[in-house]
């Protein structure tokens, strides 16, 4: 007889089968209809809830939507409230490198046997509302919608004391609104996804509204005054409590500093001095400012102050990968996943506030429904050169024709097309290592791009 496998080998084996069914699994959620190509509603994915007995109520949800600053004002929030000893569950979107960085618990990525777990439990139910679906002349569910529903599942299985949501597109028919958030957090909002969510900021504000529930508290960032206006007055209908930054909290200092900033915050119950942030950038001191007030309403209503030194320790270990984030050094190589007009302005600003190079060589690879235009606009002052690439991502706008639109606004001689990202990510390298003038490069334009020039440097932890 065959000696029996020794321990290693058994775990090798298990190792491999949960590796082929992790992908399998994969293979057949990407099957499905991508999250930019959906069908506005919330049945399948509430009907889908009903049948697991309605998860999502099982856990405390504070839930986040806005255009820009989503995903780092999730990851600060919690961090903070990890910090103070709760057990947190994190959906956010999209992903960098692989889907499981969607569900995080106490900010890891959900194991592959956990997410197996939870998506085997969904997935006849999933199957039956699809059957159903199809025959009333609909679509199956979409990817994303079946994303959310083993986040909601391995939440409630854990189980977490909280899970901190952010919406993957709109807020009202996202298919995160099957949750009802005690505080819902709203970052500034601004044009993007006009094809779904409207052509002006008072319809973007509108959808995105419909996250704020009764009896919440709603802690909202800075806004235009009529997306302010809209957002009072969804609060006023629903019986909720807001609170605006600039008004009820907001930032009283901010500095520069070495690896980030040096805060202070007034928040809603008290004030929090001598903050440090490793984040770059102003738009990260607000969205620390919006994190530390969803705490405070989360945790108290808003009407107790937090543990200074707990605050302090929150924001030092935050991080948010693929934002403004240095993943090379000699040449210093910072990914940003701006990919609209209000992010690359963002980031222009971060970088002028926190970066001092001789030169800065951008790589640039934009998704061809993105205003490819005014993105250039406003990073043409910041960008020496351009070298313009594409991502793997089939929505990815040809290099070509990117570059005929950068050759506008930054002229011939500052503009350099390159068929594949590694060749753009290599030569825009050797140029700002030109001369040794304290040169940097700047990859942006997607979260495609950053991931996929984190990944070429190495860099795939998040």
């Amino acid at each position: 007889m065959p000696p029996a496998p020794d321990a290693a080998q058994r775990e090798a084996a298990r190792t491999l089968e949960v590796t082929k069914r992790m992908r399998h699994a994969e293979e057949a959620i990407l099957a499905r209809a991508p999250e930019h190509d959906l069908q506005p509603s919330l049945d399948r994915i509430q009907a889908v809830m009903e049948l697991l007995g309605d998860p999502q109520r099982t856990f405390p949800v504070i839930h986040l939507t806005g255009t820009n600053g989503k995903t780092s004002t999730t990851r600060i929030i919690e961090s903070l409230l990890r910090e103070l000893g709760l057990k947190t569950g994190r959906f956010t979107s999209p992903h960098l490198h692989t889907m499981r960085e969607r569900i995080a618990f106490s900010g890891q990525p959900i194991s592959a046997e956990r997410f197996l777990d939870a998506y085997e439990e969904v997935l006849p139910f999933v199957e039956m509302v699809d059957a159903r679906s199809v025959a009333d002349g609909g679509p199956p569910m979409t990817y994303f919608e079946v994303l959310v529903a083993v986040a909601y599942a391995a939440f409630a299985d854990a189980p977490v004391d909280v899970a901190i949501v952010e919406v993957g597109l709109g807020g009202s028919w996202d298919a995160t609104n099957v949750a009802d958030g005690t505080v819902a957090v709203v970052t500034p909002i601004a044009l993007d996804h006009q094809h779904f969510l409207g052509d002006d900021v008072e319809s973007i504000a509108t959808e995105k509204s419909g996250i704020v529930k009764p009896d919440a508290v709603a802690v909202v960032g800075v806004q235009e005054p009529e997306v302010a206006q809209i957002l009072a007055e969804r609060a006023h209908q629903v019986g909720a409590r807001i609170a605006f930054e600039g008004n009820d909290f907001g930032l009283l200092t901010r500095e520069v500093a070495v690896g980030g900033q040096q805060l202070s915050v007034r928040g809603l119950g008290g004030d929090y001095e001598e903050l440090v942030l490793p984040l770059h950038g102003a738009h990260q001191a607000h969205n620390a400012a919006l994190a530390i007030a969803a705490v405070e309403a989360f945790l108290g209503g808003g009407e107790q102050r937090l543990d200074p030194e707990v605050v302090r320790a929150g924001l030092a270990a935050a991080a948010s990968p693929g934002r403004l984030e240095i993943v090379r050094r000699s040449p210093t190589v910072i990914v940003d996943a701006a990919h609209n007009p209000a992010g690359a302005l963002a980031l222009r600003t971060a970088l002028e506030d926190s970066f001092t190079f001789a030169r800065v060589i951008g790589v640039l690879a934009i998704l061809k429904d993105k205003d490819a235009t005014e993105m250039l606009e406003i990073l043409e002052p910041v960008l020496d050169h351009v070298v313009v690439s594409r991502t793997t991502s089939p929505r990815a706008m040809r290099p070509d024709e990117l570059g005929e639109l950068a050759t506008d606004i930054f002229g011939e001689e500052r503009v350099t097309v390159v068929a594949d990202l590694p060749d753009a990510l290599d030569l825009a390298a050797g140029m700002a290592d030109e001369g040794g003038l304290g040169g940097g490069v700047l990859a942006t334009g997607s979260v495609t791009t950053a991931a996929e020039v984190r990944m070429l440097l190495g860099t795939t932890e998040v």
